[in-house]
């Protein structure tokens, strides 16, 4: 089985092929194509990759190429994880907006409307590519923002793109380890959009047991969402939130903690990173152990403002530990391929499983997969509170999709003024041009 990786010098392709490394199961893939605009990039990943696959005989065979035709012609499954402008765009979307006083996470609020109008037109033309030179591929997208570019991808794949996203499985995992509970024998019913969902029920045997841990502070003090919201709110709302959702119900302390940072995130994550391809390229030192070390580093400061917020204190030791994506990632493929019916967590078309969108927007919910794809299981409808939200926020993707398939600097300027973590019309302006000015990928906004 061929797998094609868009985004092939990606830091995070590491834990794709350590994925692929141990499965051994029947049609497990046999060659990995990296593809990437820089070279130098992919070479140093590659130089990881085949550290990686010393103790292992029959590893997938790895070729890079720059040329994006070539690599997905024969694909099987397309793995998109590309971020246009790199990260020091992420830099950028973040600074500028802190400058106008809003949050600019990457994909939450005024950054990442940004990082969606450079992304979606890129996006659009892969899934272009992909019908005409690999028809019969499945794609599997963990570009961000990870809904808003799975919808725009489906308008042209239809059900054969599907996104992943690495955060409801790690809630599911803190959950089920402050219930003391299996996860592989929990059902957990998780509904909402990518990066705004909420844990509403882990049933064991037929019956829930949330309500308990959200009944035990202590509990919830083990885990960090737990920390992160506090018992109190938990318990008013009747959910676990996604992580992400501290940024909308902790606005303010988010923007001041942000604000008050000696460098934001994406700042830190491009000298991280820099700093690893730079030495690398011109070390004749282990790569996979610069690599190690750059990937420990950077998970031990993930949502480091929003824990000092919160006072969460620094993460868990199993939480600096891979398994998330990658995992996902490679239970999709092999569901798929093998005909193994899994559920699993996942960005697909609505049809009719959440009230209140229409069946083409895609959303995050647990989904059956099998050789004809992965269908979304319709749970209880989403109460007041969380659907105002995920409409609103879908009302912001539609609009990043009209302005990224038109050109309409209208509806770019919509997207930035309605969405609930900006503040001001006079803001949203302010934004898109400063967003105009840095980047010259939205010179089609007219």
């Amino acid at each position: 089985m061929r797998l094609t990786i868009l985004g092939g010098g990606g830091f995070r392709v590491p834990l794709v092929y350590r994925a692929l490394l141990a499965d051994r199961a029947k049609g497990h893939v046999t060659h990995v194509v990296l593809h990437d605009l820089d070279a130098a990039r992919m070479g140093v990943i590659g130089r990881v990759l085949a550290e990686q696959a010393v103790e292992f005989p029959h590893a997938p065979r790895v070729t890079v190429t720059t040329d994006l035709d070539e690599a997905l012609t024969g694909a099987d499954f397309v793995f998109s994880a590309i971020r246009v402008g790199g990260l020091a765009g992420r830099a950028a979307d973040e600074r500028l907006a802190l400058c106008e006083g809003v949050l600019g996470q990457e994909t939450v609020g005024a950054g990442g409307i940004a990082y969606g109008l450079r992304t979606v037109p890129v996006a659009i033309d892969i899934a272009r590519r992909v019908a005409a030179r690999a028809p019969g591929a499945w794609v599997i997208n963990f570009t961000n923002p990870a809904g808003l570019v799975t919808e725009a991808m489906s308008r042209y794949l239809g059900d054969r793109v599907i996104g992943i996203c690495d955060s409801p499985v790690g809630l599911g995992r803190r959950v089920a380890a402050a219930l003391d509970v299996d996860p592989a024998s929990a059902w957990f019913d998780y509904a909402g959009l990518n990066h705004l969902g909420w844990l509403r029920a882990v049933r064991v045997d037929g019956r829930d047991v949330l309500p308990a841990l959200l009944r035990d502070d202590a509990a919830l003090a083990s885990f960090e969402e737990g920390r992160l919201f506090g018992g109190e709110w938990l318990r008013t709302i009747g959910a676990v939130p996604n992580e992400y959702l501290h940024y909308y119900y902790y606005d303010r302390d988010a923007v001041a903690a942000a604000r008050a940072a000696r460098q934001s995130r994406g700042a830190v994550v491009l000298d991280q990173q820099r700093d690893f391809y730079a030495r690398t390229a011109s070390s004749s030192g282990s790569a996979l152990q610069a690599w190690e070390a750059t990937r420990l580093r950077r998970e031990v400061t993930y949502m480091a403002e929003n824990r000092e917020a919160a006072g969460a204190g620094e993460r868990a030791s199993e939480d600096l530990e891979s398994g998330g994506y990658e995992k996902v990632a490679l239970a999709l493929m092999r569901a798929i391929a093998q005909d193994e019916h899994a559920t699993l967590i996942l960005n697909v078309r609505n049809r009719d499983t959440l009230a209140g969108l229409d069946s083409d927007a895609v959303v995050e919910v647990p989904c059956v997969v099998d050789a004809g794809g992965a269908r979304p299981v319709a749970g209880d409808p989403l109460p007041d509170h969380a659907l105002g939200l995920v409409v609103s926020v879908k009302a912001v993707e539609r609009a990043v999709l009209e302005a990224a398939t038109t050109g309409s600097r209208a509806a770019a300027l919509r997207a930035l003024a309605i969405h609930p973590l900006v503040d001001s019309v006079t803001v949203a302006r302010r934004l898109l041009e400063r967003y105009e000015s840095e980047f010259p990928q939205l010179g089609y906004l007219r």
